[in-house]
């Protein structure tokens, strides 16, 4: 069963997130860390939360695991990239772990 971690880092609270930063030091963190543990990953930047509505997210980052180990191995070496979090966001991400169902 293919398990997806996403990472929904919200606008809530006046947060700032630095871009610049996410897309050339966390992200080949990342891949460093996790990357041999993640089948896919997909980082949608929020642009806009419908017509005339700002967006509700900075980034939502989406990653896929063949199965539960998988995604447990790759937390196990998360900790350099849980770290590096307030480097380019000042809040607290939210994440959701489930099932791909589709």
């Amino acid at each position: 069963m293919t398990i997806s971690l996403q990472v929904l880092y919200s606008t809530e609270n006046d947060t700032t997130f630095d871009h610049d930063y996410y897309a050339a030091t966390h992200l080949p963190l990342v891949k460093e860390h996790m990357g041999s543990h993640i089948d896919n990953t997909m980082v949608v930047k929020g642009l806009a939360g419908g017509p005339d509505v700002p967006a509700g997210f900075h980034t939502i980052a989406t990653m896929t695991f063949a199965d539960q180990a998988a995604m447990d191995a790759a937390m196990g070496a998360a900790a350099p990239v849980l770290g590096d979090i307030p480097n380019f966001y000042n809040g607290q991400p939210q994440m959701l772990i489930g099932e791909v169902l589709g």
